[in-house]
Protein backbone atom coordinates (compact mmCIF):
# COMPACT_ATOMS: atom_id res chain seq x y z
CA UNK A 1 0.00 0.00 0.00
CA UNK A 2 1.33 3.21 -1.10
CA UNK A 3 1.78 6.36 1.56
CA UNK A 4 3.39 9.28 1.77
CA UNK A 5 7.09 10.21 1.63
CA UNK A 6 8.95 13.82 3.17
CA UNK A 7 11.12 15.61 0.27
CA UNK A 8 14.40 15.04 2.48
CA UNK A 9 13.75 11.58 1.34
CA UNK A 10 13.01 12.48 -2.30
CA UNK A 11 15.97 15.15 -2.40
CA UNK A 12 18.63 12.15 -1.10
CA UNK A 13 17.06 9.88 -3.83
CA UNK A 14 18.08 12.92 -6.02
CA UNK A 15 21.69 13.31 -5.12
CA UNK A 16 22.26 9.38 -5.34
CA UNK A 17 21.40 9.62 -8.43
CA UNK A 18 22.77 12.70 -9.45
CA UNK A 19 19.71 14.30 -10.94
CA UNK A 20 16.73 16.24 -10.53
CA UNK A 21 13.15 14.32 -10.57
CA UNK A 22 10.44 16.20 -13.25
CA UNK A 23 7.57 18.15 -10.56
CA UNK A 24 4.83 15.51 -11.68
CA UNK A 25 6.97 12.71 -10.65
CA UNK A 26 7.95 14.32 -7.43
CA UNK A 27 4.31 15.30 -6.11
CA UNK A 28 2.85 11.99 -7.21
CA UNK A 29 5.84 10.48 -4.44
CA UNK A 30 5.23 13.18 -1.96
CA UNK A 31 1.27 11.67 -1.91
CA UNK A 32 1.98 8.19 -2.40
CA UNK A 33 5.13 6.43 -2.46
CA UNK A 34 4.90 3.25 -5.11
CA UNK A 35 1.63 2.39 -6.34
CA UNK A 36 0.66 1.99 -10.10
CA UNK A 37 0.21 3.49 -12.84
CA UNK A 38 -1.20 1.86 -16.41
CA UNK A 39 0.28 2.68 -19.99
CA UNK A 40 -0.37 1.15 -22.73
CA UNK A 41 0.68 -1.78 -23.17
CA UNK A 42 1.22 -2.45 -19.47
CA UNK A 43 0.64 -1.60 -15.88
CA UNK A 44 3.65 -1.01 -13.52
CA UNK A 45 3.89 -1.37 -10.09
CA UNK A 46 6.41 2.18 -9.26
CA UNK A 47 9.34 1.76 -7.06
CA UNK A 48 9.94 3.62 -3.94
CA UNK A 49 11.81 6.51 -2.71
CA UNK A 50 13.96 5.08 -0.10
CA UNK A 51 12.20 5.91 3.66
CA UNK A 52 14.30 5.59 6.66
CA UNK A 53 11.43 7.30 9.31
CA UNK A 54 10.41 4.02 10.91
CA UNK A 55 11.28 0.41 10.61
CA UNK A 56 8.22 0.00 8.65
CA UNK A 57 8.57 2.53 5.94
CA UNK A 58 12.39 1.44 5.48
CA UNK A 59 10.93 -2.43 5.47
CA UNK A 60 8.29 -1.23 2.50
CA UNK A 61 10.88 0.98 0.68
CA UNK A 62 13.88 -1.12 0.62
CA UNK A 63 14.01 -2.07 -3.42
CA UNK A 64 13.46 1.88 -4.38
CA UNK A 65 14.45 3.97 -7.18
CA UNK A 66 18.01 3.52 -6.49
CA UNK A 67 18.57 -0.05 -5.88
CA UNK A 68 16.45 -0.86 -8.81
CA UNK A 69 18.32 1.70 -11.35
CA UNK A 70 21.66 0.14 -10.08
CA UNK A 71 20.73 -3.16 -10.68
CA UNK A 72 18.90 -1.90 -14.12
CA UNK A 73 22.31 -0.73 -15.37
CA UNK A 74 23.80 -4.11 -15.35
CA UNK A 75 21.43 -5.43 -17.96
CA UNK A 76 22.39 -5.32 -21.22
CA UNK A 77 21.39 -2.71 -23.86
CA UNK A 78 19.64 -0.49 -20.31
CA UNK A 79 19.75 3.46 -21.56
CA UNK A 80 22.99 4.85 -20.24
CA UNK A 81 21.73 7.53 -17.35
CA UNK A 82 18.20 6.26 -17.53
CA UNK A 83 16.37 6.51 -13.92
CA UNK A 84 14.19 2.97 -13.60
CA UNK A 85 10.85 4.28 -11.63
CA UNK A 86 8.92 1.24 -12.08
CA UNK A 87 8.79 -2.51 -13.77
CA UNK A 88 5.55 -4.65 -15.25
CA UNK A 89 7.31 -8.37 -13.59
CA UNK A 90 8.04 -8.93 -16.90
CA UNK A 91 12.02 -7.86 -17.07
CA UNK A 92 10.46 -4.99 -18.80
CA UNK A 93 11.74 -0.92 -16.91
CA UNK A 94 9.38 2.51 -16.61
CA UNK A 95 11.73 4.97 -17.07
CA UNK A 96 13.06 8.23 -16.98
CA UNK A 97 15.41 10.17 -19.62
CA UNK A 98 17.81 13.07 -18.95
CA UNK A 99 17.70 15.94 -20.99
CA UNK A 100 20.15 16.39 -23.92
CA UNK A 101 21.08 19.87 -22.91
CA UNK A 102 21.32 19.31 -18.96
CA UNK A 103 21.82 15.02 -18.29
CA UNK A 104 21.41 16.26 -14.59
CA UNK A 105 17.92 16.93 -15.17
CA UNK A 106 15.60 14.39 -15.99
CA UNK A 107 12.65 14.99 -19.06
CA UNK A 108 9.33 15.12 -17.88
CA UNK A 109 8.12 12.64 -20.64
CA UNK A 110 8.13 8.35 -19.05
CA UNK A 111 9.20 5.87 -21.22
CA UNK A 112 9.25 1.88 -21.09
CA UNK A 113 12.20 0.36 -21.49
CA UNK A 114 11.51 -3.14 -23.37
CA UNK A 115 14.29 -5.35 -21.86
CA UNK A 116 14.27 -8.06 -24.88
CA UNK A 117 14.72 -5.53 -27.92
CA UNK A 118 16.11 -2.58 -25.88
CA UNK A 119 13.74 0.07 -27.52
CA UNK A 120 12.50 2.71 -25.48
CA UNK A 121 9.01 3.52 -26.05
CA UNK A 122 7.64 6.95 -25.00
CA UNK A 123 3.99 6.32 -22.64
CA UNK A 124 3.49 9.92 -21.86
CA UNK A 125 4.90 13.41 -21.86
CA UNK A 126 4.31 14.02 -17.90
CA UNK A 127 4.27 11.68 -15.18
CA UNK A 128 1.52 13.85 -14.47
CA UNK A 129 -0.45 12.41 -17.36
CA UNK A 130 -0.44 8.71 -15.81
Amino acid sequence: MPFPVDIKFVTETERKLGVKFPPAYVNAMLKSNGGSVETPPDAWMLYTIFDTSDKKRLKRTCNDVVRETKAANDWPDFPPNAVAIGANGGGDQLILMPQADHPELLNHAVFWWDHETGDIHKVADDFGDL
